[in-house]
């Protein structure tokens, strides 16, 4: 690891086997984190079992632009020889970690697998439900060691070690016939959901690491229809909401991004058929019957 954040540390259970080590790890962080960690010798897989702090998210440095930080989910994946950047705002987390040892992972399944650009950004968001089921039974074990445990260790581990390669092998390398990333499809909604002018093509690829093209065919493979129609949606749907409150018709023109009340009440017109003033008059005599 390289330039490590201020932070605790405190194992509060461990428990090893040949497959695997598993702990049961509290973090707490001072300052805002911001370490490089070098994976060498396990598959490491980390499932927070509280909130992970804000902002939580990593880049492939040596396989990514220095600049592309994708989001970080309660369970993710480091695989072997790759070196993480990772970022979060201050704060705790209890997570189970397992290390799945990389000679035993290769004599087990005797094959290893490429990580590819597309495996290693679902790594880091893995919503498996078997996997996150597994780990979860490893952390029990590890807390509350039984008979049997360290073959009880290799056993769930070995399943582990399938779903994880089922998981990746899973991935396609082709963005177009998948569609979007859960992780880009937020970093989208993320952005739609700011109080302000709506987003260009451009910046929204940009902000996904991907050529306008890539997106804009991406895009429509994930939400079925174009991505001009979903920001059209969205803003109308925004704004809305706004209207059903006593904000003034200038003032949501302008959070919006509008030049003009004339401009924004053109747009609401063309989504929805009715002018600003007479969608918020149908609401509140809505509200008003119930």
């Amino acid at each position: 690891m390289e330039h490590p954040s201020e932070r605790r540390i405190a194992v509060e259970a461990e428990l090893r086997a040949l497959l695997a080590t598993t702990s049961v790890v509290r973090f707490e962080f001072k300052e805002p984190a911001d370490d490089i960690f070098l994976q060498q010798d396990a598959y490491w897989l980390d499932l927070c079992v509280t909130p992970r702090p804000r902002n939580a998210r990593a880049c492939y440095r040596e396989r990514w632009t220095p600049h592309r930080f994708e989001p970080i989910g309660d369970l993710f994946l480091v695989p072997p020889g790759e070196v993480l950047h990772a970022r979060s705002d201050r704060g705790r987390q209890t997570s189970i970690v397992c290390q799945l040892h990389t000679e035993p992972v290769r004599a087990f399944l005797e094959q290893d697998l490429e990580w590819s650009e597309r495996r290693l950004e679902a790594s880091l968001d893995i919503r498996g439900a078997n996997l996150r089921s597994l780990i979860l039974r490893l952390g029990e074990e590890a807390r509350r060691p039984g008979f049997a445990s360290e073959m009880m260790v290799e056993l769930i581990a070995g399943q582990m070690v399938i779903e994880l390669f089922r998981y990746a092998a899973a991935v396609l390398d082709d963005p177009v016939r998948r569609g979007l990333s859960p992780s880009r499809l937020r970093i989208i909604d993320e952005r739609l959901a700011e109080l302000r002018a709506a987003p260009t093509l451009a910046e929204l690829a940009d902000l996904c690491d991907l050529s306008v093209r890539q997106l804009t065919r991406s895009f429509r493979a994930s939400r079925g229809c174009s991505i001009g129609e979903y920001v059209a949606k969205s803003q109308a749907e925004r704004a809305k909401r706004l209207l059903a409150t006593d904000e003034s018709i200038k003032s949501i023109a302008s959070s919006l991004g509008f030049r003009s009340p004339a401009s924004f009440s053109t747009a609401f017109r063309r989504a929805t058929g009715q002018a600003p003033r007479q969608f918020r008059e149908s609401v509140r005599a809505s509200s008003m019957r119930v």
